[in-house]
């Protein structure tokens, strides 16, 4: 096994084997790094002082990660006891900076730092006796019981790079430097003049080793072309960066996207954020001091101001520039011949705290015709994160990526000085809010390739993420799915007939569309709610369809439906779907050769305009099938518009008793009804049972 500190260690049974022991020596490690880390606080006050007013002060993270580390044990049922259920209720939950004017005004009472060290002193022992403790068995895979030991490892090493970022933001006054954490000492060579290198095209086909711990986001399938591209040989060098400062490039507005340009505006910025102007000159603040502007060091900034960058650049050079987009990194990495046994068998990038406690020259670590592939600093890029195919959550981190999950938290790659464990792997999948600030920097590439859009959003409206779990996920208490049960039904009856065009009135989120589909050369699904329509126009676009699901009060699972589990991806071509209401359809809906209603009918504002003049839609020898539970509520339909649920003469008038006077001029009813189950999940103990009633009718005239 690799005995160079602060890399990963291998998980899988395969050689080189990992031993309890080895896992105990990685927990003290990471553990010992990050106490150090916090080290370089020069007195307790500096623990209460935010350095960032969008976070907690550091007192917080110096208890969070052993906080989460007892949580997690616990709740895999490992331990029993707590350590100081105060501490690990006070530290539980950080601040996630989702907005850049969103000021947490919150006040806590803190504990001393050295009631939190004695804090984490017990944690360790408790530990520790687990690692020893614990039986012990490989390959280490999500349900063993080591798993979340492994998970509390890599947080606190998150931790490690996080916190560190914030001890950069705190004033001077508070810090000390440090014989751990001393910065690279070459900051007086100029920057290198930037150059383009051809990247040519490529398969990019992504899935997480097991050898290694990862994160949920980082498991799943994903498969893409490259197109060719140019890159930049170095990252942005705080020189070149200063060619867009001294522009103007932070005063022009035409430079900004709209989110960044607001950012710009709110924060003041005229510079990037570790940049300090004096009198005589630029000076860079590192984690513990201020120094002279090592010029040729990557200049750090955010992802809004490496996008005015690129703006400006493309200006300059009649050219398209911008960031890699995350295959794109990935392309770079390929073409640099990398690998994680490289990367970790070597010392040749600065990576794992092997060097230094700052960034170095962008032309200090060469990996190919490139340089700084990874390590140095992370390297931003155009995608927003997204779930591979497959993507599940681990049951005892639900909250790792989701929330991130919405088209506003980017992509970093290729880890930077401080990375370490988990972050440092080719694999890893970390992203932040456009305004965040990391040891991040960017290398601009040329290409004319637009900017890929991936499906990331969860659907979490509570009767949309009910529709979509009703039509496309498991199926409760033995009853088969019911919009595919409707199209087995319809198809196996109109096997002799014609099957040129469906229709699916009130196809909510479009599986029996779908399922028709199978049978006729074309289908369309028109639903009243556009945003049901939007769920199913998702599915055609992209192929599968993510949403939240109720398991109790406030909690939720996340659940992923794709269109080639359920056989249905190479016919999407043809259908389509349509907001539209059934009782006025546009003049295009005709000439069908099947209509299915389904549980529609009691829905209707006017039951009865639409049944009377459905036919018209329908070709002769069409048929038409409704389903309805005959559910008749005033909210949906007036009293007077109901066609059947009431007595009439004083007797009573079925739904079925309805149909047939209203139908029964242009149809016939084909077979007698037949009752049909389905289930709605509402939550895990809360379900709807309900038959909704099945009819076949032809049309005759």
């Amino acid at each position: 096994m690799n005995k160079q500190p602060n890399r990963s260690i291998p998980i899988h049974s395969n050689k080189p084997f990992v031993t309890r022991e080895d896992i105990r020596a990685y927990f003290h490690e990471t553990a010992d790094l990050y106490e150090a880390l916090f080290e370089v606080l020069n007195s307790d006050q500096a623990y209460y002082i935010k350095p960032n007013p969008l976070r907690h002060p550091l007192i917080f993270y110096f208890g969070h990660t052993n906080t989460f580390l007892i949580n997690k044990l616990i709740l895999a049922g490992l331990i029993s006891q707590r350590v100081n259920p105060q501490f690990e209720s006070m530290f539980a939950v950080g601040v996630d900076e989702m907005g850049w004017d969103d000021v947490n005004e919150m006040n806590y009472t803190w504990p001393t730092p050295a009631e939190v060290k004695a804090y984490r002193a017990n944690v360790r022992l408790v530990v520790d006796e687990l690692i020893s403790t614990l039986p012990f068995n490989l390959p280490i895979a999500w349900d063993s019981p080591w798993w979340p030991i492994l998970m509390g490892i890599e947080h606190e090493r998150i931790h490690l790079e996080t916190s560190s970022v914030l001890i950069r933001q705190q004033s001077l006054q508070y810090v000390q430097q440090h014989p751990d954490w001393v910065p690279c000492q070459t900051q007086d060579t100029p920057a290198p003049r930037n150059s383009l290198v051809d990247i040519p095209a490529r398969e990019i086909q992504l899935t997480k080793s097991t050898d290694h711990y990862g994160w949920d986001n980082e498991y799943g399938q994903f498969k893409t072309h490259s197109p060719a591209f140019q890159a930049a040989k170095y990252l942005a060098s705080n020189a070149e960066f200063l060619s867009f400062v001294e522009a103007g490039g932070y005063q022009k507005d035409e430079y900004w996207l709209e989110e960044g340009l607001a950012w710009r505006r709110y924060a003041q910025a005229e510079h990037p954020t570790f940049w300090v102007k004096h009198a005589d000159g630029w000076k860079l603040r590192l984690m513990t001091s201020e120094v002279n502007m090592p010029w040729s060091w990557p200049v750090e900034v955010n992802y809004h101001e490496a996008k005015a960058y690129c703006h400006w650049l493309s200006a300059q050079l009649g050219k398209s520039v911008r960031m890699p987009n995350e295959h794109e990194w990935y392309s770079l990495y390929e073409h640099a011949g990398l690998s994680d046994e490289k990367v970790a068998g070597s010392m040749n990038a600065n990576l794992f705290l092997d060097h230094f406690a700052s960034s170095c020259p962008v032309n200090q670590f060469a990996h190919g015709e490139l340089f700084d592939v990874v390590g140095n600093v992370w390297q931003w890029t155009e995608t927003p994160i997204f779930p591979f195919d497959g993507f599940q959550v681990h049951p005892l981190y639900d909250d790792f990526t989701t929330p991130t999950f919405d088209g506003r938290h980017n992509l970093i790659k290729g880890g930077s000085w401080i990375s370490t464990g988990n972050e440092a792997l080719k694999s890893a999948r970390y992203a932040f809010r456009r305004h965040f600030f990391q040891h991040a920097g960017f290398r601009y590439i040329v290409t004319d390739t637009p900017i890929e859009e991936n499906a990331s959003h969860y659907e979490s409206d509570k009767l949309l993420s009910e529709y979509a779990e009703f039509h496309y996920g498991d199926s409760y208490f033995g009853v088969p799915n019911f919009p595919k049960t409707l199209s087995d039904i319809a198809i196996k009856c109109l096997q002799s007939r014609p099957a040129r065009t469906a229709l699916d009135l009130g196809c909510a989120t479009g599986r029996a569309t779908f399922e028709l589909a199978r049978h006729f050369d074309h289908v369309t699904g028109i639903d009243f709610s556009a945003r049901f329509i939007g769920l199913a126009l998702k599915l055609v676009q992209q192929g599968v369809l993510r949403y939240t699901m109720v398991t109790e009060g406030d909690l939720i699972s996340y659940q992923e439906r794709n269109l080639t589990a359920l056989g249905l991806h190479q016919i999407v071509n043809k259908v389509a779907f349509w907001q539209g209401d059934a009782c006025n359809l546009k003049p295009q809906f005709t000439g069908y050769d099947f209509i299915l209603a389904a549980n529609l009918i009691d829905r209707l504002y006017s039951p009865r305009q639409f049944l009377s003049a459905i036919h018209e839609r329908l070709n002769i020898g069409g048929v038409l099938m409704i389903t309805s539970p005959y559910t008749w509520l005033e909210e949906h339909t007036p009293r007077e518009e109901w066609i059947g649920g009431y007595k009439k003469d004083g007797e009573n008038v079925t739904t079925l008793d309805g149909l047939k006077a209203i139908l029964d001029q242009q149809f016939s009813l084909i077979q007698p009804p037949v009752d049909i189950p389905f289930v709605i999940r509402e939550t895990n103990h809360k379900f709807q049972h309900t038959l909704s009633e099945v009819t076949l009718w032809e049309r005759i005239s």
